[in-house]
Parts: structure tokens; sequence; C-alpha cells
């Protein structure tokens, strides 16, 4: 099988692709595109792999789509901005990236012939939830530039299949973490700050709440979407474990060594959802799918990932405070 990756020098787009490198069973090959922009990294891929190939390039960029996606039989499209306060500073990166981008890769699909076309999307597009948990035909009610990006990404790609057929699945997922996760990110800023002996910036009242998901469970999932997942449906992929961003500090500090004087609360986010809470009866019914990398874990992975490897982080933390 050959697959077209978007996004792929991302954090959850190469923990895909490493999944697929490592499957020597399927033996996939991959054509990675990524634009390599603040939070795309080349390292996080490997340098050279027989099944693997990497090409700098932008998804809005139509005449390079239409001349690498024949020959390919799906696309896992991860190629997104996707960080909250950057699209509250200025969402135009996020409307032209995360819609006109997908758009752009939707006609090259088509018009290359490419069979299934994966979009992963995110929870955020639903909005806050005080009780209960989304189901895939819950309202989109995106609050944050970001989030509704990428709800119109998501109308885009189900549009897509409704209007020409094509073999659209969607899927939506609750918070990430893991290794090789830009620093700006909470538990990763958290982390590598509390190691140099920084404060940490908590939000508000610390109440607000996120169901927790490994990447590679997250990966598990996509995959699931790929290979069984119904075109034209949506498929909610969560952790199964939620914690207030007060209790998560709790758990990094202890994981840290360091005490609550370490936390420096801040102003709250614009516009920032209370609780978010995926239903993922769906793709565990019809596809399988069930996360198996417990919380507690899955940080301690992470935290000993991040404390073994400085040299990727220190230059990036060093960039973006130049």
């Amino acid at each position: 099988m050959h697959i077209f990756v978007t996004g792929g020098a991302g954090f959850i787009g190469s923990a895909y692709v490493h999944a697929l490198l490592q499957d020597d069973s399927a033996g996939a090959t991959v054509t990675v595109l990524d634009a390599l922009s603040y939070s795309g990294n080349r390292d996080n891929l490997p340098q050279t792999h027989p099944r693997l190939r990497f090409v700098r390039g932008d998804i809005t960029d139509d005449h390079l789509l239409r001349e690498l996606l024949p020959g390919h039989d799906a696309i896992v499209h991860f190629a997104a901005e996707s960080h909250v306060d950057r699209s509250i500073a200025g969402a135009m990166p996020f409307v032209r990236t995360n819609v006109l981008g997908t758009q752009v890769l939707l006609d090259a699909a088509r018009a290359a012939g490419t069979g299934r076309f994966v979009h992963v999307s995110t929870d955020e597009v639903y909005g806050s939830i005080d009780e209960g948990s989304w189901t895939e035909k819950w309202p989109l009610e995106p609050n944050s530039p970001y989030a509704a990006s990428k709800a119109g990404s998501d109308l885009l790609a189900l549009a897509a299949h409704r209007t020409h057929g094509l073999d659209v699945v969607v899927t939506r997922c609750s918070n990430n973490y893991g290794p090789r996760q830009f620093p700006e990110k909470v538990i990763p800023l958290f982390v590598t700050n509390l190691m140099d002996g920084r404060q940490v910036p908590l939000y508000g009242d610390g109440a607000n709440v996120r169901d927790w998901l490994h990447v590679s469970d997250h990966c598990r999932g996509i995959q699931l979407a790929l290979e069984k997942g119904r075109a034209g449906e949506v498929y909610n992929i969560g952790g199964g474990t939620e914690l207030s961003n007060r209790e998560l500090t709790g758990r990094l500090l202890e994981a840290c060594g360091a005490d609550w004087d370490m936390v420096r609360p801040v102003a709250d986010r614009k516009g920032h959802d209370r609780r978010y809470s995926l239903d993922i009866t769906k793709i565990s019914e019809e596809l399988g799918y069930a996360p198996q990398i417990g919380l507690n874990d899955g940080l301690a992975a992470t935290v000993a990932w991040y404390r073994d490897n400085r040299s990727w982080w220190e230059p990036l933390k060093a960039r973006e405070t130049a």
C-alpha cells in the first residue's frame, strides 16, 4: 500500500509514520509532505528508510500535489496549524492551511484518483460540554479560530464524499501527549520548564477539563479508520482519562519532583473551553478500538523521553524565545 501523509514531520504525523515503518508485515511505502513550519521537524523522522520518501512542500501547492499524488492508495491528512493561543493572536494562517489547504488537497485527491482520504481532526470542533460526552452526531460549535478552521475543514472533507463520492473518513481526537510534541503544548511545556527549574503557567482556576490520549493510541485509531472505517463517517478517538488542568499540573509536578511553588497563575485564555469529553462507543463497536496506554504509564514514559532528549527540545525552546 502506498500512503501519502501530510504533516508527517509534526508530532502526531511523525508518530503515525514511525508506526507504519515499524510494521514490516504491512510493508507500506510512505510519502511525507511537510512544509517544515515552526512545529514541523525533519528530525522527527528517519533520515533514510527504504519505504519512506520525504518532500518539503505546502498543501496549498496544487501543482506539487498533482505531481506527487498519482500512484498513492490513501491519504492521511495531518497537516494543520493547531495551537489555540496562536490562532487567537492571528487567525489567517489557520484559515489558509486548515481550510484552503484541505480543499486544495481534496481536489488533488479527486484528480489523482486516490482512494481513501482520512481527515484527522479534533474534539475542539464540538465546543465545550458541561456534562456527558460528545457523540459524532453532536453539532459543531467551535469557540476558537483554530477550532473553527478545523470544523470548516471537516465539513469540506465530508462534502467531498457526499458531492463527489470521495472515500473520506474523518477522525476527531482528544488531547494528545507523548514524545516529540512541540514544547508550546501544555505537557511538554510544563515538563521542560520544570526540568530547567522554571515556573509553569496555569490558566485561570485550573478547572478546565480535558480527556488525555497517548499519541500511540491515537495512531492505532487512525489506522483502524483507514483500514475499516465506513466512507463518509466520523469517528471519535479518545483516551478515556479526564483531568482538570490543575490535576494534570499536580501529576506533572510529582513526576518532575517539583512543588506547587513552581506554578504561576496566569489570566485565563480568551474563550477557554471548560470541558471536552468524547464518546468513543462508535469506533469501539465498529472498528474494535480501545486505548491501551494508561495515563500513569504514558505520562511517566513521556517525562522520561523529554529528560533523555534535551538535544531535541532545547533548540526548539531557544528558537521560540529568541
